[in-house]
């Protein structure tokens, strides 16, 4: 553990002293807060809601972020108990966002944007890869503000995939079985 706490740390000084600039300290912020509470990707999944053909998809969305708060929020935070970069390891004078709270491991911005982004790939691998691009952002923010250490965000991005991916089996055993329960009564023989 003292290996990956030495890479986060060198990593975190990396970024907050060759990568600081007025620009990069006006967008972060503003990343980072599309992967907060509720998050773009809660947005995004109501409006899939709304579309019968995209209904399932939208319902996956929210399913794994549900996840996401169980697993991470509700049960990995509490247990790892990491104490967060700026407590730690005072670099910054001022955070440039309010200060979070909870813990740190592992990181639920990156999580829930990854479950979200695995799902969006899955419908359309156009949006998906956007979907992907923005979820590495908002992880990267997350260093950038200096809220996370890189294995957080890391974690955080595989447990978001795996429930992405989780969702996703799901919803499709779901389907199957409705298909399968409604063959057995004979309503896809009147079609």
């Amino acid at each position: 553990m003292n290996i990956i706490q030495k890479i986060d740390n060198n990593i975190l000084q990396f970024i907050q002293t060759n990568m600081r600039s007025s620009f990069m300290d006006n967008v972060m912020p503003l990343i980072t807060n599309l992967g907060k509470g509720l998050t773009i990707w809660t947005l995004i999944g109501v409006i899939l809601m709304m579309n019968k053909r995209y209904r399932k998809y939208g319902l996956m969305i929210i399913f794994s972020l549900i996840l996401c708060f169980i697993i991470g929020n509700l049960s990995l935070k509490p247990l790892v108990a990491r104490t967060r970069p700026f407590n730690a390891m005072p670099l910054l004078d001022v955070l440039l966002i309010s200060p979070p709270t909870d813990f740190s491991f592992p990181s639920g911005h990156a999580m829930c944007s990854f479950a979200s982004g695995t799902i969006i790939f899955y419908m359309n691998k156009k949006l998906g890869i956007f979907a992907l691009v923005l979820s590495f952002l908002i992880g990267f923010s997350r260093l950038y503000l200096y809220v996370h250490y890189p294995s957080d965000v890391f974690c955080g991005m595989m447990i978001g995939i795996l429930l992405g991916i989780t969702s996703i089996i799901i919803f499709n055993n779901i389907e199957k079985q409705k298909v399968k329960m409604l063959k057995n009564k004979g309503f896809l023989n009147l079609l």
